[in-house]
Formats: structure tokens, sequence, C-alpha cells
């Protein structure tokens, strides 16, 4: 079964660090991490090796391994995207990583590649897109609909019935009050209150947020 394949991990930042100890306390064999330039990389990371660049992958068969996209964003997730797309369309499939101390309700989907850290609670009737992270401390609750490559940073709170559109990237302990939508490709600031519906392209912040430049 692909559930008990190990993995690979495409990155070797703080994001890799910490789904690798999720990883290992869930007892799943990580072969090692990828870095672009592993001359300038740590040479292992929680005893994971460092074992080259992207490139290594194509040494295995596509049901050999998983793969563990183990970068954030900062800004935009449209790098995590590039790297999901590749992959899958060499036909690799990517593991979902939930943290053991998450909370998730019953009737909730969640999509391929699909990263949930610590102390994480999602609510019945959500649906989480495939390469999309539900960082620390995040709370989702009932029925909201989080697209795909998405970043909710630690602490986000979305209460019931919110929309978040693809690739778009939510600040730490931003707050997205109900039946909000928040369309693709943008950026809510760290510490923002969200009570308007937030257009597609935009970066939006404040308490109460405003929308304050284009992202195009």
């Amino acid at each position: 079964m692909k559930e008990n394949l190990p993995v690979i991990v495409i990155g070797a930042g703080g994001h890799a660090k910490v789904l690798i100890d999720i990883l290992l306390s869930l007892s799943i064999k990580v072969l090692g991490m990828t870095d672009p330039d592993p001359e300038k990389s740590p040479s292992s990371i929680l005893n994971i090796p460092v074992i080259g660049n992207e490139d290594i992958i194509s040494k295995y068969a596509t049901n050999e391994i998983r793969l563990v996209i183990g970068f954030g964003s900062i800004r935009v997730t449209s790098a995590r995207e590039r790297a999901y797309l590749f992959f899958k369309g060499k036909g690799h499939t990517f593991a979902n990583v939930i943290h053991p101390s998450s909370v998730i309700a019953s009737e909730v989907h969640l999509g391929e590649g699909v990263q949930i850290m610590a102390g994480t609670v999602i609510q019945p009737g959500c649906n989480i897109g495939s390469n999309t992270i539900v960082n620390t401390c995040t709370s989702i609750d009932h029925d909201c609909k989080v697209g795909d490559h998405v970043h909710l940073a630690p602490g986000v709170t979305l209460s019931g019935n919110v929309i978040i559109g693809k690739r778009t990237h939510v600040g730490t302990g931003a707050t997205v009050i109900q039946k909000i939508q928040i369309g693709r490709d943008s950026l809510i600031a760290a510490g923002s209150l969200i009570i308007r519906d937030i257009p597609n392209n935009v970066t939006a912040m404040g308490v109460p947020a405003k929308v304050v430049e284009n992202t195009l």
C-alpha cells in the first residue's frame, strides 16, 4: 500500500524540520531531504540527511516512494504549487502529514499532500484542498472550503462557512468571521481581522482588514 511507502522531503528548512518530526513520530520512514544547493544546506536535520537536489527523486520509481513538500510560503504559495504539479506530472504521489494531536471531525475531506500541524482543529463538513498547509494551532470551524496550495499560518481562525481561494496565504493569527469569501492568489497579513469578502490577487491587512494593494 502507498501509505506504507517511505518518503522524501523536498526542502531542508524550518518547515521541513517540523514535518520530519511529525513523520518520525508516526513511524514513517524518511529517506532524506532535497535542497536546491546541497553544498550550502545543513547535512542533516533530526538525523535525516540531505541526499541531493530534486534531480535525485528521478532515481526512484513512483511506486517506491511518496513525496512531502518541505517548504512553506512567505508571501505567495506558487513555489509549492509548481513543485507539486511538476512531480504529479511525473506520476508521483504526495503523503498527507497529520500531527497526532490534531482534531479532525467527521465529514472532513482532505486533498492529497495536505499538512496538518500540531494543535489544529477542523470541524465537520470542511474541505481542505490538495497541497495545503494548515499550520500550528489553526482552528477551522464547520463547512469551510479551503482551496488547493493554500497556507493557513500558525494560529489562524476561520469561523463557519468560510471560503479560501487557491494559492492564498493567510498570515499568522489572522481571524476570518463566518460566511466570508477570500479570493485566490491573495495575501492576508498577520493579525488581520477579516469581516468583509476579499477579492482575488490582493493584499489585505488591519483590524478590520482593508485591501492595500493589488498583488498582480
